[in-house]
């Protein structure tokens, strides 16, 4: 049960930090596929 709640605790800080990563990686993909279509047309 140690083990658990030592995986819980971390996974709680984790989540701070992890939508804001999400939305970083979200950002840059949507950038990338963005600046591929603009070229593509181009």
């Amino acid at each position: 049960m140690a083990d658990q709640k030592e995986e819980y605790s971390f996974w709680t800080k984790y989540k701070r930090f992890a939508g804001n990563e999400i939305l970083l990686y979200l950002v840059m993909i949507v950038g990338i596929i963005l600046g591929i279509v603009i070229f593509s047309y181009l």
